[in-house]
C-alpha cells in the first residue's frame, strides 16, 4: 500500500511532521489558558491598560488647581487650551 508517508519502504521524514503539529496544539492550548486564567477570566484578547484618565494627569491637576481657587478663570482657561493642544480630550466633558 502507497501512502503520503511512505518512502522507499519506510515512514520517512514525515513522521516527524505530526508530533511537532502535537506539541503547537499543546502548547498553544497551555499559553491560552494560562493567559486566560492570569487575567481574571477576562481572556488575552482584551487590553489590559486602563484607558480612563488618572487623577494625576495634567487636565485633572489643572481642574484641582482651579477648584481650590489657586488659580483664577482666565489661567485656567488659557492653560487648557494649550493642554488640549499637546494631549487632547478624550470626550468625557467640560467646555469644548
Amino acid at each position: 500500500m502507497q501512502t503520503l508517508a511512505n518512502w522507499d519502504g519506510g515512514p520517512g521524514p514525515w513522521i516527524l511532521f505530526f508530533p511537532l503539529i502535537w506539541a503547537a496544539v499543546v502548547i498553544g492550548v497551555v499559553t491560552l489558558l494560562r493567559r486566560t486564567v492570569g487575567r481574571g477570566g477576562r481572556g488575552p484578547w482584551r487590553a489590559t491598560a486602563d484607558t480612563r484618565p488618572t487623577g494625576d494627569s495634567p487636565i485633572a491637576v489643572l481642574g484641582r488647581r482651579f477648584a481650590s481657587g489657586e488659580i483664577d478663570e482666565d489661567e485656567y482657561w488659557r492653560r487648557l487650551s494649550v493642554l488640549d493642544e499637546q494631549f487632547g480630550r478624550t470626550g468625557k466633558g467640560g467646555a469644548a
